[in-house]
């Protein structure tokens, strides 16, 4: 689990498919997030909660990646805080825990906005030269006109597997009645999942993550997959990275040559077949000569006991009701081997 895990991640983490990602997701597959528009950000998560001094609740999460988005739109920076959360198997809780994540970005970002009133002493009450704020902004550190950037996080399923895990703190619940969910906020995670993506959503994506998705969903009917890395073409030139993370998240032992950036797929497949056959054949021949050295055995045995027994003065039809008895042969086999010699 631990190696599909750092993979995916180191996968995730490269600024294109990172941005092909959130582009698929958010855009439609259009390109609006492009890499050089990402930046990364610290994936550890603190917060203080809950009070000051010794009432103080401290908290601390890691993320799996995290990014932010600087980009100029009518002369102005916009700003976004882009998450995404690899999962290797289905997690039953992800809307809490994602939720969990975003609720601790926000607040480090309200805690940072403190801090920075603090560093720049612009947080004095009355009349003075600093700016006036009132109590209540000066208890919470964060002012009436003050701005955080917005969480966006994509859970993606690299399981083989259907997502069959909520998809909202709704689908969580046990409600007596329907009329307290107007009560209730609901969260629900944005996920990408291999298994309910058609083929024609994962052309939306413009990276080899489409061949990771494709390949994840028809893993296991292996007549589909044959048919797709046959006839794609995309798989006769794969990154090097990107075989390494279908073979983690798959189980597939696709073989390549480590040195060189590109792999065929299909052509690898085809030679894993290839060996697959030649072994079989080779262990065919093995279980062969091992029978044949094992009948051959039991043959001699029997001569020796044919032999043996008229030594004694055994008739015939003595001798084929022990070959019965002692070898387990039929009478019309015991008749064959004693009559025959």
């Amino acid at each position: 689990m631990a190696d599909k895990d750092v993979i995916t991640k180191e996968y995730l983490k490269n600024n294109e498919v990172f941005a092909d990602i959130f582009n698929y997701y958010v855009y439609e597959g259009k390109t609006v997030i492009r890499p050089d528009m990402l930046h990364p950000l610290d994936s550890t998560l603190t917060a203080s909660l809950y009070g000051k001094k010794k009432n103080t609740f401290h908290i601390q999460k890691f993320r799996d990646i995290l990014k932010y988005i600087s980009a100029m739109k009518d002369d102005r920076a916009t700003y976004l805080i882009l998450a995404i959360e690899s999962q290797s198997e289905v997690h039953y809780a992800m809307p809490i825990r994602s939720m969990l994540y975003d609720a601790l970005q926000y607040q480090a970002q309200v805690q940072e906005t403190e801090r920075e009133h603090k560093r720049n002493e612009d947080y004095q009450t009355g009349n003075n030269s600093f700016q006036k704020v009132t109590s209540g902004e000066y208890l919470s550190g964060f002012y009436k006109g003050d701005k955080i950037m917005p969480v966006i996080t994509l859970v993606v399923n690299f399981s083989t597997d259907e997502w069959d895990g909520p998809i909202s703190i709704y689908d969580m619940l046990d409600v007596a009645s329907d009329n307290l969910y107007r009560f209730i906020p609901d969260y629900r995670i944005n996920l990408i999942s291999p298994y309910s993506m058609t083929d024609e959503e994962a052309d939306k994506f413009k990276t080899d993550m489409r061949e990771v998705m494709l390949y994840l969903k028809y893993s296991k009917d292996k007549e589909k997959l044959a048919e797709l890395v046959e006839s794609d073409e995309k798989f006769r030139c794969m990154n090097r990275i990107t075989a390494e993370t279908i073979n983690a998240v798959t189980g597939s032992k696709i073989k390549f040559d480590e040195e060189k950036e590109v792999v065929n797929v299909c052509k690898a497949i085809q030679d894993m077949r290839t060996e697959a056959i030649n072994i079989g054949k080779e262990e065919g021949i093995k279980e062969g000569i091992k029978e044949g050295i094992k009948e051959g055995k039991l043959v001699g045995r029997i001569e020796q006991f044919i032999e043996d027994s008229r030594e004694y003065g055994a008739d015939d039809s003595t001798i084929i009701k022990k070959l019965m008895e002692k070898f387990q042969l039929s009478a019309q086999e015991a008749e064959e081997e004693v009559l025959g010699r």
